[in-house]
């Protein structure tokens, strides 16, 4: 770890309350999917699945077609074909039940307008039972008589009787989703501080648990301030290029190792895998920089041609 490193490290800030506490299981790589399987947008929830399609079925990017999802058959936009599928397990694919059709998606423009409505009375009953929720998205799925409330919460919330006025008002079944501030930045959107759209809502949500090791790894600022996003958790874009630094790495010297080089010991401080230059403090005062290129690891020790 460079010296630089180790002194950007705020005292006393808690940085480890920033990871993700979720579990992860590690995809079966071996796993040989099927060769006509699609990657799919859920648009309300900009949620990331893989299914396949039936048999004969023509897809193009940007079609829509109705999919079975944990809440009930609804709409999904085609992104494209999954040459390599990324963040899922065998069980998690699911397959296309038909494309839309006109009437489809008819239906589909006038439950948005009723989403909108809906969106107020939802507000209105909160306030009425005063309850502390935010109301994040609304949602009538296509196929079934369901509407879909995601809120957020600091706290557990008992909404049992909330949910008594809602079917009053809507005649349908209702279902009432808390979720976490990650998936709320997956479904509200916006710019990160690097200028860019989210990672969970734009690239993909499909990612491990992001950890304070990620961050060491990628040479990244223990600063919470600069390695949290918009939601105040870790950010996501270590998740899925952490795996590229890992790799990197192997072919580059550690932090600390000892090296001889122009009749002086050295130490090596800084290893930069995206530049490809390694920094080294010699035991004379001496701070140089050079090429990775120049290092090669002879009988498991480091040398500099």
């Amino acid at each position: 770890m460079s010296d630089i490193f180790e002194n950007d490290i705020d005292e006393g800030e808690d940085i480890a309350a920033l990871e993700d506490n979720e579990g992860y299981e590690e995809i079966n790589e071996k796993f040989v999917y099927p060769k006509d399987l699609y990657k799919l947008k859920i648009d309300y929830s900009c949620e990331g699945v893989y299914a396949q399609k039936p048999s004969g079925m023509e897809l193009s990017n940007g079609d829509f077609v109705v999919i079975p999802t944990r809440y009930g058959k609804d709409l999904a936009r085609v992104l494209g074909k999954a040459e390599q599928p990324v963040g899922i397990r065998p069980s998690d694919v699911l397959r296309i039940d038909r494309k839309a059709t006109e009437r489809d998606m008819q239906r589909s423009a006038e439950l948005r307008e009723k989403e909108k409505q809906a969106e107020s009375v939802f507000r209105e009953k909160v306030s009425l039972h005063h309850l502390d929720m935010k109301l994040i998205t609304v949602h009538f799925l296509l196929d079934e008589q369901k509407a879909l409330f995601f809120f957020s919460s600091e706290n557990r919330v008992d909404f049992r009787e909330l949910v008594k006025d809602l079917v009053s008002v809507f005649k349908m079944r209702i279902e009432l989703r808390q979720i976490g501030v990650r998936d709320e930045s997956r479904i509200t959107g916006g710019l990160g501080i690097c200028g860019r759209p989210y990672c969970c809502n734009a690239v993909s949500d499909k990612l491990r648990p992001v950890s304070i090791r990620m961050a060491k790894d990628q040479n990244l600022s223990l600063n919470s301030m600069k390695i949290s996003g918009q939601c105040g958790r870790l950010l996501c874009c270590m998740s899925y290029e952490y795996d590229w630094y890992a790799e990197a790495r192997k072919k580059l010297p550690t932090e600390g190792l000892r090296i001889f080089y122009d009749g002086t010991n050295f130490r090596v401080t800084d290893v930069n895998p995206i530049t490809s230059t390694i920094k080294m403090l010699g035991e004379d005062g001496r701070l140089i920089e050079l090429p990775a290129s120049r290092f090669t690891k002879d009988n498991g020790r480091w040398r500099i041609v």
